[in-house]
């Protein structure tokens, strides 16, 4: 099962959806406003992709995040942060059964799901 996660309202999760529907690839949204994000697949997460690559520094909840959290960022302060802010997490996260992939390429996308 092919698990898409985001929020609604953001443009690339819009087109990553299109893209999913087109291609009738069958998938299940997870919205992290709506149903949160999961401590343990977050740690998971970050084993496979590393925190930087999953903390979204262009965000509008990285821009209000407190100077001394932004400059003090590594790991563990991550976690706690997308924890607690999940739309910090890049988007979207598309978990598939051979890898978690972060934001959206057609070609990516088309490698992976249509192969």
């Amino acid at each position: 099962m092919v698990i898409l996660y985001g929020i609604k309202n953001c443009d690339t999760i819009k087109k990553a959806r299109k893209y999913l529907e087109l291609h009738n690839i069958e998938y299940k949204f997870h919205d992290f406003r709506d149903d949160g994000v999961n401590d343990i697949q977050l740690r998971a997460w970050i084993a496979e992709l590393g925190w930087e690559k999953l903390l979204n520094k262009r965000s509008m909840t990285w821009r209000n995040l407190p100077d001394e959290t932004k400059n003090n960022m590594d790991e563990l302060l991550a976690l706690a942060v997308m924890e607690d802010q999940p739309t910090i997490i890049k988007r979207p996260v598309l978990e598939t059964s051979k890898q978690v992939l972060v934001g959206f390429s057609e070609k990516i996308y088309q490698d992976l799901l249509l192969d």
